[in-house]
């Protein structure tokens, strides 16, 4: 090509250049262009301490604390031991957490276990992780969060007279928003998850508070019968402590965004634990507060615990409740899109997607695509609305891929045994996850098997699929040069680089 026949269009941000030939009429073709970045292009840290605990809280507490705790009291059959699984459940997600510390501090990436499984256990094991995470559990867990959402803004508006909008719509619209704020700016995503963490906090210390002043007026009645009635089940137990895991979810979150924290070898570690500890002592004490107040089959019969608890001290005021539900949900919403665009990020970045999943906004240094391929297959999921029955087959995925993150610690500390640590957990700790991972995903499984567990385990070997042709032979689609091309055109986007380590 002479340099006469070709026109350098500079890109205003000076990130993006394109060369072109005068195209034919019916539109230019792929390789007709050629990309140049700046190959030191990368997203900026922006998260802090702060923003990072919030991230974890945020996105920890959703809405299963203040809608079914009963779940747990159901499964164990006495207060007592349903708050030692509560307690317990805490100490496994900051063994968790603890065990993510030093992993995210050895490899530090942004993808949580999709980088840590690929280290150790090569890029097969990663990609099933990723394919499982991204088309399933992700964005079904996010329209979950969103449906819930919609459902408390409808009851907002039922206890204010006003006419109620479709759940869905109001749903995709909370999704929506979500996904303008996270594309638009890593930053003020950060903000806004430190201002709905606070607020959903504020909402957990109310009903605290109320318990402590129920046990002072001597309402101690229901957490008096101890451990009676208590189930002694391996199993049921099991399930329990899945009721209770399920709503500690979340505490792995910072480890997808590693790239964009500052000063990841202290503020990693820091956040992970403070923000565990946090939840955790906050739960307890919700927990208590609900037993201080409601009687054990109130508890039981209740559709949203935190409603009924505010119907009986707060009166007039209880529609702060519901109104915190829709705070917490659409901070869980954030904070689970944030981290979760992150998992699509690098594993386009590895080539195990499309590469221009992987690339970023040259102005604002955010992953747009990865955000809205997120955004997008959660609104796929919002269509059916009934989605729980996915979730309840698929989340013996994730602790299976929890086990093989655990194990992925083991193996490198043999493989990478010279590489600096800033922070190392004792070996035993990842050694009893990998165990307390291989008892979660055998225990539902032996006490209630279904078909919807085998599908589930086919739908993740399936991706094998895709893998062979698209990402070990590297076939390409006819015609994806070309859409490639026009994303970039559009959304102003580029390959990224990472940041070297601080």
């Amino acid at each position: 090509m002479d340099n006469s026949d070709q026109q350098d269009n500079d890109d205003q941000n000076g990130g993006l250049r394109q060369r072109s030939k005068e195209a034919p009429d019916d539109g230019p073709s792929p390789d007709q262009f050629s990309i140049e970045t700046d190959e030191n292009l990368h997203m900026g840290r922006n998260v802090g301490l702060i923003s990072g605990i919030s991230l974890i809280v945020g996105s920890i507490i959703g809405s299963g604390i203040f809608i079914s705790p009963k779940g747990v009291l159901s499964d164990t059959g006495s207060v007592g031991l349903s708050l030692v699984v509560w307690a317990l459940s805490g100490v496994i997600a900051l063994l968790g957490a603890l065990s993510y510390a030093e992993l995210g501090t050895l490899i530090r990436l942004s993808g949580g276990e999709y980088a840590y499984i690929r280290a150790a256990l090569g890029n097969i094991c990663a990609y099933l992780y990723a394919w499982t995470s991204i088309i399933v559990i992700r964005p079904s867990t996010l329209a979950i969060i969103c449906l819930v959402f919609a459902e408390y803004v409808a009851s907002f508006f039922r206890m204010c007279g006003s006419p109620v909008i479709p759940n869905k719509l109001v749903a995709a619209i909370a999704l929506i928003t979500v996904g303008i704020v996270n594309c638009w700016s890593t930053k003020l995503a950060a903000r806004v998850q430190v201002v709905f963490t606070v607020a959903k906090l504020i909402a957990l210390f109310i009903i605290i508070i109320g318990g402590i002043v129920k046990l002072a007026q001597g309402n101690t009645a229901v957490l008096a019968t101890g451990f009676t009635g208590s189930t002694t089940s391996p199993s049921v137990i099991a399930l329990a402590f899945y009721g209770a895991l399920w709503a500690y979810d979340g505490w792995n979150n910072l480890n997808f965004v590693t790239e964009e924290i500052k000063e990841p070898k202290k503020n990693l570690p820091r956040a992970n634990i403070i923000g565990v500890v946090l939840v955790t002592i906050v739960y307890v004490l919700t927990n208590i507060s609900y037993l201080a107040v409601l009687s054990t089959q109130q508890l039981l019969d209740s559709a949203a615990v935190a409603v009924t608890w505010g119907d009986l001290i707060l009166g007039a005021a209880a529609i702060i409740m519901p109104l915190s539900v829709m705070i917490s949900t659409f901070g869980a919403a954030n904070g689970t899109a944030f981290s979760g665009s992150r998992v699509v990020y690098a594993a386009a970045r590895d080539h195990n997607l499309p590469d221009v999943l992987s690339y970023i906004q040259v102005k604002q240094l955010t992953p747009m695509p990865s955000m809205l391929f997120t955004i997008f297959i959660s609104l796929l999921m919002i269509i059916p609305g009934d989605i729980g029955s996915l979730i309840d087959f698929f989340s013996f995925t994730a602790w299976a891929f929890y086990g093989m993150t655990f194990l992925s610690l083991i193996v490198l500390r043999f493989r990478m045994k010279d590489a600096p640590r800033p922070y190392k957990v004792p070996i035993p700790i990842p050694v009893i996850m990998f165990l307390v991972s291989i008892y979660l995903v055998i225990a539902p499984i032996v006490d209630n098997p279904q078909m919807g567990f085998l599908y589930a385990f086919l739908f993740v070997i399936g991706g094998l699929i895709l893998y062979f042709p698209f990402v070990h032979f590297k076939l390409k689609l006819c015609g994806w040069d070309r859409i490639t091309m026009y994303c970039q055109l559009v959304f102003n986007i580029v390959p990224s680089s990472v940041e070297p380590d601080e």
